[in-house]
């Protein structure tokens, strides 16, 4: 649910004096809080992104894995700054201080039950414009993964099961089971 604000929308100086126990993202001037992920999300964030690192590292590759909370500031503007669930970032020119300027190459977010179209509507939107090479939504209640391959004019989408080998596309030797995904 966004934070209305009376006057104007809010920018990144906003976000940054929100407290830093306060889980929020900033959207086209509008705050969104987070409610604290559920037991299932945090497992899920935890084993993508070891097996993510896990593969980097086989491959002694310099991309970087982040879980949330990690602020993405996908444009120069000052009224977008997301948490994704995971961002992979290849240009490590993109990193600051404060998180990542520009759009990662890869973004997962884990649906939360009462907040699905956040990720579903209004976060592909913003990643599609930002130039997000490759987002995945994963939804552990109904047990899909949504990949959507950004990179052509066109946009790939596929849906997965958590019974499939679902192939990462920014790296041609690279995919996940979800079947070993226990939870």
């Amino acid at each position: 649910m966004p934070l209305a604000k009376t006057m104007d929308s809010y920018t990144e100086e906003d976000y940054y004096n929100l407290p830093e126990d306060i889980r929020a993202e900033l959207i086209d001037g509008q705050i969104y809080y987070q409610a604290a992920p559920s037991r299932i999300h945090q497992k899920l964030v935890m084993l993508l992104s070891k097996t993510i690192a896990n593969y980097i590292d086989a491959k002694g590759g310099s991309y970087e894995v982040y879980p949330a909370p990690f602020a993405v500031k996908l444009r120069k503007d000052r009224k977008n700054i997301v948490e994704p669930d995971i961002s992979v970032i290849c240009d490590k020119n993109k990193l600051t201080k404060e998180g990542c300027l520009g759009a990662p190459d890869w973004i997962i977010e884990i649906v939360s039950p009462g907040n699905s179209s956040h990720d579903y509507v209004r976060k592909l939107t913003l990643y599609m414009d930002a130039k997000v090479r490759e987002y995945w939504i994963v939804d552990p209640e109904k047990e899909h993964v949504v990949v959507y391959h950004l990179e052509k004019k066109l946009f790939d989408m596929t849906t997965y099961t958590f019974r499939d080998i679902v192939p990462v596309h920014i790296y041609e030797d690279f995919s996940i089971d979800f079947k070993r995904v226990e939870l």
